[in-house]
């Protein structure tokens, strides 16, 4: 596992994905899920609406270096012309591959017809893919098998994105009213990659190496997306790769040191702290180092807890 995967006109550096995660996959964590062997990472979702509107928090979502690499950006929207304005706007210029969302299960997201709505409405789903093509971006696609069981459009669907253009499209072996819950459909992703000749990237479900090579076996597909198994473990990636996991403890300080580069200290306090709790689950003591965790007041006392429970 985790070979090349040409989209379009790139080339990943693997098949074994890191899922666009809101409120996670920034530029530092993405960093440290591709050195651990993330083929492709992908920013946080943004909104093509707060784009238009030179929104200053989407702005914030989209920081990235040059030194990352190729990295992907994933959209969300419902209007044709605005998605398409965002995909040529300058924010997005660092990203030559634009995922639209299709599959989040959010209830405001939904209400408002975007993300996993669009499921209901393919003729407005092709418009979409079909405008975002045209600003000569690589345009892939993350949908769900649909939004209940008693209406499943996975095959359909697929056909019909791959048709106005998208070179790739990733599915999420869940319906929508399941969110992250329940048995991923292997046979429904395993359509979906019969019905197109663009790749098509399994997800859902993924925690180790075996859980992987099932999801390829069982559907036949290009590729994996790893999501929530990232965020108690970025070095589940390490399984694919080969890669050596190395210090758990070494983990988490180059990922607070980057986020402290990047953000201010009072971010930083809070998204490491969530991390960290995140990264401790499973372990003994794991309750207790929460409730210590949880009053530091800086990236460095939260940086010696760590330091703490991962080294002595």
């Amino acid at each position: 596992m985790n070979k090349p995967l040409k989209i379009g006109n790139v080339t990943t550096r693997g098949n074994v994905f890191l899922a666009p995660l809101a409120g996670y996959t920034n530029y530092p964590f993405r960093k440290i899920c591709a050195r651990y062997g993330a083929g492709l990472c992908y920013t946080e979702m943004v909104s093509a609406k707060g784009l238009k509107y030179g929104s200053e928090n989407t702005k914030e979502l989209l920081y990235t270096r040059p030194d990352e690499g190729l990295v992907a950006v994933q959209i969300f929207g419902s209007e044709p012309d605005v998605m398409r304005l965002a995909c040529e706007s300058e924010e997005l210029a660092p990203f030559p591959i634009v995922d639209i969302n299709m599959g989040c299960p959010v209830p405001k997201i939904y209400k408002n017809g975007e993300g996993s709505a669009l499921l209901e409405n393919p003729a407005l789903a092709e418009k979409i893919v079909e405008e975002c093509v045209k600003s000569g971006k690589i345009v892939t696609v993350k949908f769900r098998i649909g939004v209940s069981a008693e209406k499943i459009v996975t095959e359909e669907f697929a056909k019909r994105m791959a048709g106005a253009g998208a070179s790739l499209l990733t599915v999420h072996g869940r319906t929508k009213d399941k969110m992250y819950a329940g048995e991923v459909n292997f046979s429904e992703i395993e359509k979906a990659k019969k019905a197109v000749d663009v790749p098509v990237i399994a997800n859902g479900g993924v925690f180790s190496l075996q859980d992987g090579k099932e999801l390829m076996e069982k559907t036949g597909a290009d590729g994996i997306m790893i999501a929530r198994a990232s965020l108690f473990d970025p070095q589940v990636f390490c399984e694919f790769s080969g890669r050596d996991r190395g210090s758990r403890y070494e983990m988490f300080a180059n990922q607070l040191s980057m986020t402290r580069e990047v953000y201010d200290e009072r971010f930083t306090t809070v998204f490491m702290r969530k991390m960290a709790s995140f990264y401790v689950k499973g372990m003994r003591g794991a309750a207790a180092f929460k409730e210590r965790l949880f009053k530091a007041e800086t990236p460095d006392e939260v940086l010696e807890l760590a330091r703490q429970i991962w080294t002595e």
